[in-house]
C-alpha cells in the first residue's frame, strides 16, 4: 500500500456555518460547501498546506455524524489518508486481517473514492482511506 499523505482531518460539528467562523478568523478560506446525501452530511473543506480540515454537519438526526455527536460531542471524528490505489489498499488490509467498514470504495465529497477502516483495528481511530 502506498500512503501518499494525510489527506484531511474530519471534525464533526453541530452547525457548519457557526463552526466555519473560527477557521475564517484564522485566515483559512473554505473551499466551499457540499452535501453528500449518501452519508447524510454537509461538508466544508478548509485547505491547510498540503492537507485539509473537513467540517461535517449532519443533515439527518439518524446520520452517522449526528450519532457521533450524540455519543461523543463535537470534535475530531476521523483521519483520512490518501492512497494511490484504494482497491489495492483495501485488498491488502483484508488479507492482513484488518477489520474494514467498507470492503469496496464508495464516493465521498469532491468525488473522491473513500473507504473506512473499523476503529477496532486502529486503536480506536476511525480511519478513512481516500483516492483522488
Amino acid at each position: 500500500m502506498n500512503i501518499l499523505k494525510i489527506d484531511h482531518i474530519g471534525i464533526a460539528v453541530k452547525n457548519l456555518a457557526e463552526s466555519s467562523k473560527l477557521y475564517e478568523m484564522l485566515g483559512i478560506a473554505s473551499a466551499g460547501v457540499e452535501e453528500v446525501a449518501e452519508q447524510k452530511v454537509r461538508v466544508s473543506f478548509f485547505p491547510v498546506g498540503d492537507s485539509e480540515i473537513e467540517l461535517l454537519e449532519s443533515t439527518s438526526p439518524d446520520g452517522p455524524i449526528a450519532r457521533y455527536i450524540e455519543k461523543n460531542g463535537e470534535g475530531i471524528q476521523h483521519m483520512a489518508l490518501r492512497v494511490d490505489d484504494l482497491e489495492a489498499a483495501l485488498a491488502e488490509l483484508k488479507t492482513k486481517g484488518v477489520r474494514l467498514i467498507d470492503e469496496k470504495p464508495r464516493y465521498g465529497a469532491g468525488g473522491a473514492k473513500i473507504a473506512f477502516v473499523h476503529p477496532k483495528s486502529t486503536g480506536g481511530i476511525l480511519l478513512e482511506l481516500c483516492e483522488r
